[in-house]
């Protein structure tokens, strides 16, 4: 058992590791070589220029102004200049929102903290029932803190239990608050968005096979039958794998083409040659552009037949289409009703933004999604007691002297002060955080295969599976292990009728090890954070090695986003361990509330100058942090039951009882109250919309022929010189080609497929294309500070450029 010396140590080596990573942080982002590594956000908003091209050669290297280096800790106020909307304007309401978990956090934790300290410990302290126990049990200085040290049948216990009701109150009051003020954040975000292609979207899936009919066909049959009013257009999905595999492919020959032209560029009296073996170590030496351009142009040729191969045959056309509506109104009816009498078909919801579509999973069967979901769920059952294994092993590290008892023969090293010390102060945490850190991976990949087709659904299911890990692992795992070591001797030699007691006693005991955890995770880990260490070395590698252009350096910078999968349940545990030990072992609440102060401080920071989110949800993972948070709540009222049983306290442990009764109603209250806001769209509001948007039906469709066309066909037809449009009425598809070609029909209603390499023909011109761009950067850098930050006007709404093509 730690010590409070052990927990010394522990607290003494992450507070160095934190301040360590600190510094380094504060020195190493003032750098100019470190610029795109710590300030990716600004460069893809455009909004900051490398500062290596107008310096020296030393310059461009080490910041020369040293009066930079005696304000290097300024990134601090920095964080916290700007504000909430200022936030959600520059990265999107997801973020604005995660960060309010960490606010919720310190607002709940705060009062609770400075209560139970002032009234708990001396109540605890001043009892001592553990003095009459340690010849029994293996206890330390911190037990005596706890409620294991209040007598068995103390009236005492009563202000636990008035603390208990009173903690409760005060979680479900800011809950209630932070629900309703969130729901409102979401609700004002939708409706202040300009249009956007998701809010006229639906996707269907299951759509059943006709006879005599293609696909598309049936799609547009169907919805014209039913809502013959608002139905606009709708885009086929194709199972383009094997396409995907070729762009990838060439998009790395491109890369080398690039690359060996700058390089002729620089040196133009010497052609770069290469050989063509394995990693360019044997073979012919050819020269390099000539031989890339000769590889670029057969894989457009290939590429060219695959995408006719795939319009063509019927196989890869797949029971799955995005429906966009007239309306905003239209599409609400339709994602939010049952569409047909057997509800296994034409199942239709909200189609996700197109950046948030995880396409692979497009192609997966439906009828394969509830044996996907049922394999996966028993493989996550299986992996959580898998990783009792280790987790048992950590904790036979964190209870040395329950170990020694076992096996007296490792006590000669044990019993060396340091490593003590070490040993139980510091690497159980650390042990622990090891074996944790593949898992996120592992899950992420387990959603995958569940068929979830939208990324911001795989990371919360992700999210869903390592709670319940952390939940049974972490959490139960380390306090039964932890308990079956530290008192295996008392389990041996005591009778049975005995060790409930025990439990009872042990499971405050395991706020030691939390501690530890807390200070590894919460401390350290979060330093670690910032510094991006990993990302740093990666980066420096790929310039040295593989970057070879622009294109190169953009895709090595590679800002990341949040860790939804990672970050909230860790964030769900922390919520966990104070509301549990609040009333038990207060002593473990002001390592929390350093944890909540530091990760808002430090996420605020990469949320303004790092992280890129991939996707917008509108804040759609609330209601999970709320379930959890209540969660938390009716675990620590059943263990604080539990733990009141073992001490004989037969009048005061029934009025826990109502306790989780109260929280179950609460908790229902608030999910039919604010749930709603989360899961479906109002009509009130999508006809507001739809009023105050007066666009053409025309202007309209253009916008949304494309805006589901998979990105590697819309990558591929960047590439080409022109684009082949393909419109298709009711009844037919006409697609504008060379009139040596014969004219190929294709299920998609009104979409852009990716062109043939270019040819020498006269094409008439295409009509008038409506492009959208996007609105400039809210916030700009002032380039003579690291990181300050000027707001720039508001964001002009959407304007859509008119493109003509020429004739060739």
């Amino acid at each position: 058992m730690a010590t409070l010396s052990d927990i010394g140590v522990s607290a003494l080596i992450n507070i160095l590791s934190a301040f360590a990573f600190l510094l380094a942080f504060a020195l190493l982002r003032i750098q100019p070589i470190n610029d795109r590594v710590y300030f990716p956000k600004w460069y893809i908003n455009g909004a900051r220029t490398s500062p290596r091209s107008s310096r020296n050669f030393v310059g461009k290297f080490v910041n020369l102004n040293f009066k930079t280096y005696f304000t290097f800790l300024n990134w601090m106020p920095q964080a916290m200049r700007m504000s909430e909307s200022e936030i959600i304007n520059h990265a999107g309401l997801d973020s604005a929102v995660f960060l309010r978990i960490y606010i919720l956090g310190l607002k709940i934790f705060v009062p609770i903290a400075v209560i139970a300290l002032l009234l708990l410990i001396p109540v605890n302290v001043s009892n001592g029932t553990l003095s009459f126990l340690k010849k029994e049990l293996v206890t330390s200085e911190i037990d005596k803190l706890s409620i294991s040290n209040v007598r068995p049948k103390s009236i005492r216990f009563f202000i636990h239990i008035g603390l208990e009701y009173l903690f409760t109150f005060w979680t479900c009051f800011m809950l209630y608050k932070e629900y309703d003020y969130v729901a409102s954040m979401r609700l004002n975000f939708l409706a202040s968005q300009q249009r956007r292609a998701e809010q006229f979207t639906v996707v269907v899936r299951n759509v059943p096979h006709i006879s005599g009919r293609s696909t598309s066909d049936s799609i547009d049959h169907f919805f014209q039958t039913n809502h013959p009013d608002h139905y606009l257009c709708h885009q086929a999905v194709y199972n383009a794998n094997k396409f995907a595999k070729l762009a990838r492919k060439r998009d790395r020959l491109q890369n080398w083409l690039d690359y060996n032209q700058l390089k002729f560029e620089r040196h133009p009296d010497k052609r770069p040659t290469s050989k063509t073996g394995f990693l360019g170590l044997w073979g012919a030496r050819v020269d390099s552009i000539e031989y890339y351009k000769k590889q670029i142009k057969e894989l457009d040729r290939r590429m060219t037949m695959e995408r006719q191969k795939i319009i063509k045959d019927t196989k890869s056309i797949l029971p799955v289409a995005f429906v966009s509506f007239k309306s905003r109104w239209g599409a609400a009816v339709c994602a939010q009703t049952q569409q047909s009498k057997n509800p296994t078909l034409w199942l239709t919801n909200w189609a996700p933004e197109p950046r948030d579509i995880y396409w692979r999973n497009l192609a997966i069967p439906f009828v394969s999604l509830s044996i996907r979901k049922l394999v996966i769920s028993l493989l996550v059952f299986a992996l959580v007691f898998f990783y009792m294994i280790p987790i048992a092993f950590v904790q036979s590290l964190a209870n040395l002297e329950g170990l020694e008892r076992v096996a007296p023969f490792l006590r000669p090293v044990i019993e060396l002060k340091f490593i003590k010390s070490f040993l139980q102060g510091f690497l159980p945490g650390l042990a622990l955080k090891i074996f944790l850190y593949i898992l996120p991976t592992v899950l992420m990949i387990m959603s995958k295969i569940e068929g979830h087709i939208a990324l911001s659904t795989l990371e919360r299911k992700a999210a869903a599976k390592y709670y319940f890990f952390m939940l049974v692992n972490v959490f139960l795992g380390s306090i039964v292990t932890g308990t079956a070591f530290e008192q295996l001797d008392a389990f041996l030699h005591q009778s049975p009728t005995q060790i409930p007691r025990t439990i009872g006693v042990s499971i405050p005991m395991k706020a030691t090890f939390f501690i530890t955890y807390i200070m590894i995770d919460g401390w350290a880990g979060i330093a670690g954070e910032i510094l991006r260490l990993k990302p740093l070395v990666i980066f420096h590698l790929k310039n040295m090695f593989l970057v070879k252009t622009e294109r190169d350096r953009e895709k090595a910078m590679d800002p990341g986003s949040v860790d939804f999968p990672e970050t909230l349940p860790s964030l769900q545990l922390y919520f966990l361990l104070g509301l549990v030990y609040a009333v038990v072992t207060p002593i473990l609440l002001p390592f929390i509330l350093i944890f909540f102060a530091l990760a808002y401080l430090v996420y605020r920071h990469q949320i303004i100058n790092v992280y890129n989110q991939q996707y917008e949800s509108a804040a759609a993972f609330w209601p999970q942090v709320h379930s959890r948070i209540i969660a938390s709540l009716l675990i620590s009222q059943l263990l604080l039951m539990g733990l009141l049983s073992t001490k004989k306290a037969a009048n005061s442990t029934p009025l826990l009882v109502i306790l989780p009764i109260l929280t179950l109603s609460f908790h229902k209250y608030c999910k039919n109250r604010f749930e709603p806001a989360f899961r479906k769209y109002p009509l009130e509001e999508a006809k507001a919309k739809d009023s105050a948007d007066q666009s053409s039906e025309s202007d309209l469709k253009a916008y949304l022929a494309d805006a589901y066309l998979h990105p590697i066909f819309q990558s591929f037809e960047e590439e080409q010189e022109e684009m082949v449009e393909v419109r298709v009425d009711k009844h037919q598809t006409h697609i504008a080609s060379p009139p040596s070609e014969p004219s190929s029909t294709s299920p998609s209603n009104y979409v852009h497929h990716p062109p043939s390499p270019p040819q020498y023909v006269h094409r008439p011109p295409s009509p008038p294309q409506y492009v959208y761009h996007s609105s400039p950067p809210h916030y700009e850098y002032d380039q003579s500070s690291p990181a300050h930050y000027v707001y720039a006007a508001p964001p002009s709404p959407p304007r859509y450029i008119y493109h003509h093509h020429e004739e060739h």
